[in-house]
């Protein structure tokens, strides 16, 4: 059984026990449901909002760590503007604990 979750304006497909990093969610420790968007149980899709009322997705936050740091640079010709930054986006490494249909 798997589902597709929806978390950080982005979807994962998750199976029971499988870790996966997205985009962070809370502080290491924590447990978490995620909103199913989603269920694949075998041969039976569920995926309206009717059926999907009672189904939950719960996670358990691991650790966090920061991703790959981007750096930018704007600049305006013949003014003498220019601007540099850089930014690292802070992930959280969850593990699927459960799926259950309700």
């Amino acid at each position: 059984m798997y589902a597709v979750v929806a978390t950080g304006g982005k979807q994962y497909r998750v199976e029971e026990g499988q870790t996966l990093q997205v985009e962070r969610v809370g502080t290491p420790g924590d447990n978490i449901e995620l909103r199913p968007v989603l269920l694949v149980d075998g041969d039976n899709v569920l995926s309206t909002p009717d059926q999907l009322s009672g189904v939950t997705v719960s996670a358990k936050i691991v650790d966090e760590v920061k991703g790959k740091k981007i750096d930018g640079f704007t600049y305006k010709s013949k003014t003498n503007q220019r601007r540099r930054y850089g930014h690292r986006q802070t992930y959280a490494n969850i593990e699927i604990t459960g799926i259950k249909r309700g």
